[in-house]
């Protein structure tokens, strides 16, 4: 049964919950042969559970036979299976709120899978904590509590995919990035899957291109077995909202490796140079899928990028990366002595996803406004607000030089944060994380800000603000819940 379901997480090849998250994939097709997929392993799960004389929870459930014949029934079904069915807000809000970290706790299961890296019993309630969004009895207090124990699991999930990443690539290093182009024609890499960043950088070697990063495909520089790969030039571009004008400028093919995708203009030339993989899709984009022998070819992205024009500058010079937690150990009697030396202060976790919003520009008037003596631990595509500020250096009694923003890496890299944290907490003789002087400040703009925000809760962090505003999907009675048990409040409440 774990096998199982640990498949039916990554139907046909593409992990299941993680396509259905924002901005990942748009193609309406895939996602109903998805759910095709799905519906022919529930039929297996169920002939296995009889052959076994099994117990099937929700068997009597409407969610356990449903089995649309045509698109127009899969979609009216939304009112009678749906995580939003029903009369009452906090249920409604609860379920959405599980689904979502859910999603994210997906995302990171299946790129520590594509490492190698298999956990059965994260699979196993995956899978069940699927379920109970469609089990009727479970009211308020059963689903914040299962949202809670998703926390939990959240940070099992990050350590599991923290032990694949450093394993096979290493642990991240202080790495100052390029930022600017070379002489080359590229492919622009984006999204967070470390793999199809390894296999492209493995099957373009020799061929006269230089690949890039994008977003969130940052931290690769700073592991040292990417190093070895002298073709990888640099980081082009920021947060994933600004990537028309960005990928107009690149001139090259763009890969998708997972979100976030935003749907081109329709006189977008760059468009018919954008290829997606994994749990990314767009309609008329092409798609490449792992193929039998278990590699993926990149050999049109790799001949068509040898006929474009080398990348338009946008910005030069470098930026540091590559604190992770190991880093961060490394560091750990500069930054102490700088603590008690009273040059460094507090700490501020700014860390998230990047939106368009006009009012997130905030976070980078905020981070120019901290004192001197303050430094930003960030992971996530929100530090594309500030990690190019030049905001200096805190120097301990030593002499070292402590960077006033530490990039952990990816958003899943928060895991980084929390070790970080802990760390501290030891090292100072604390005997609760909420006494070290760290604030909060979490970005959230899809699911794996969520599954972030929930692993916090779940460790117990207090005064966590969330941003710019709470989520929609909060209702008024589990947005009090969450500020009466962990002070939860919106960055825009505060600032008022």
């Amino acid at each position: 049964m774990h096998g199982l379901a640990g498949r039916m997480s990554r139907l046909g090849g593409r992990p299941a919950p993680f396509t259905t998250i924002t901005n990942a994939n748009f193609d309406d097709v895939v996602i109903e042969a998805q759910i095709r997929r799905g519906l022919a392993w529930r039929l297996e799960l169920q002939q296995h559970c009889a052959a076994g004389a099994l117990l099937v929870p929700l068997a009597s459930s409407h969610a356990a036979s449903w089995c649309p014949t045509s698109r127009e029934q899969l979609l009216a079904a939304e009112a009678e299976i749906g995580v939003l069915r029903g009369s009452d807000s906090n249920v409604r809000s609860l379920r959405e709120l599980l689904t979502y970290g859910l999603k994210g706790l997906a995302a990171y299961l299946h790129h520590a899978a594509e490492l190698g890296s298999e956990d059965n019993a994260l699979n196993t309630f995956l899978a069940q904590a699927l379920a109970a969004t469609a089990n009727p009895d479970l009211d308020g207090a059963a689903l914040t509590a299962l949202v809670l124990e998703t926390g939990g699991q959240a940070v099992a999930a990050m350590a599991l995919l923290d032990g694949a990443n450093t394993g096979r690539y290493g642990h991240p290093e202080v790495t100052q990035v390029r930022i600017g182009v070379g002489q080359r024609p590229g492919i622009l890499v984006s999204g967070h899957d470390l793999v199809d960043l390894e296999e492209l950088l493995e099957q373009s070697r020799e061929s006269g291109i230089d690949i890039y990063t994008h977003s969130e495909m940052l931290p690769a520089h700073s592991y040292p077995a990417f190093k070895t790969y002298p073709h990888l030039y640099g980081n082009y571009g920021n947060a994933w909202w600004q990537q028309h004008r960005e990928f107009t400028s690149f001139r090259g093919p763009i890969l998708f490796t997972t979100n976030c995708i935003v749907p081109p203009p329709k006189d977008a030339a760059y468009a018919a140079m954008v290829f997606t993989t994994g749990a990314a899709g767009f309609p008329g984009y092409r798609h490449i899928e792992r193929g039998s022998d278990g590699r993926k070819d990149f050999a049109e992205l790799i001949a068509l990028a040898q006929r474009c024009a080398p990348p338009e500058p946008l910005e030069k010079g470098t930026i540091p990366a590559g604190f992770a937690h190991h880093q961060v150990e490394a560091l750990a009697a500069p930054i102490l002595e700088a603590i008690h030396s009273g040059a460094l202060k507090r700490f501020v976790v700014m860390a998230g996803c990047d939106g368009r919003q006009p009012q997130r520009s905030d976070y980078t008037r905020y981070a120019k406004a901290l004192p001197s003596d303050t430094v930003i631990l960030t992971a996530g595509c929100a530090k594309y607000r500030y990690n190019k500020l030049d905001l200096g250096v805190i120097t301990a009694p030593g002499g070292v030089a402590i960077p006033r923003v530490l990039d952990a890496g990816q958003c899943n890299d928060s895991y980084s944060l929390v070790r970080t944290a802990l760390l501290l907490k030891d090292a100072l003789g604390l005997e609760n994380i909420n006494d070290l002087p760290i604030d909060y400040t979490i970005a959230w703009y899809e699911q794996k800000a969520v599954i972030v925000l929930l692993a916090l809760l779940h460790l117990g962090v207090q005064n966590i603000q969330l941003g710019p505003t709470l989520p929609a999907f909060l209702s008024p009675g589990v947005a009090q819940l969450l500020q009466e048990q962990f002070g939860l409040r919106s960055v825009e409440a505060v600032a008022a």
